[in-house]
């Protein structure tokens, strides 16, 4: 197997790529091979070096505990459980929560093998005391994984006293009633609150 062939397989294997994909980014990579594939090839061998899992939230760093666990203008009384580093991502950049995380590593499945032993669910348990909490936000997908995982941590955490929130669920910013599903709709009118303060 020529160099190549094991570039486009490997390539072939990241998400979203295929092996006609993979064909193309190889191509792409060796047409610009001093301003993109030499810097990726540097880049990809430093992060493999450097980046490591936290060993208290399960975000990807640099330095163990993460910059987000150390940095001490975060509110550590709350804490976000999400399903995987792509999550904590998407939640850093809406820039809307200051608090720290808890990456649970997947979600309850039995099809996959994935039971309570299998998440981060324990870790995250000992972290409640010793750190302070007093909210666990449950941000977990709208699946029927996601949905099972987050009543079972609904009542693990709960067992702890401290409060127990999760995302809302529901019409989307810009969205139009016909073309959102009907889990979407159940939902929303499930989470429906008032327009305006009685008291106002």
């Amino acid at each position: 197997m020529t160099e190549i062939e094991r570039l486009i397989q490997l390539l072939a294997k990241l998400p979203g790529l295929g092996p006609r994909s993979a064909r193309r980014a190889a191509l792409y990579l060796f047409k610009r091979r001093e301003s993109l594939l030499l810097p990726l090839a540097q880049t990809l061998a430093e992060a493999g070096k450097q980046v490591r899992t936290c060993g208290r939230c399960g975000n990807l760093d640099t330095v163990d505990p993460c910059a987000i666990c150390t940095d001490a203008k975060r509110d550590g009384t709350r804490i976000c459980v999400v399903e995987e580093v792509a999550d904590l991502w998407a939640i850093e950049r809406s820039g809307a929560f200051r608090g720290r995380y808890h990456v649970l590593g997947g979600n309850l499945s039995a099809l996959e093998g994935m039971g309570p032993e299998e998440l981060h669910i324990e870790s995250l348990l000992a972290r409640l005391g010793p750190e302070g909490v007093r909210e666990a936000i449950v941000a977990l997908s709208s699946t029927v994984e996601g949905q099972t995982t987050a009543h079972y941590l609904a009542d693990r955490l709960s067992e702890s006293g401290i409060e127990v929130t999760r995302l809302a669920q529901g019409v989307p910013m810009g969205g139009e009633l016909d073309y959102l599903d009907e889990g979407t709709l159940s939902a929303a009118l499930s989470a429906r609150r008032p327009m305006r303060d009685r008291n106002a």
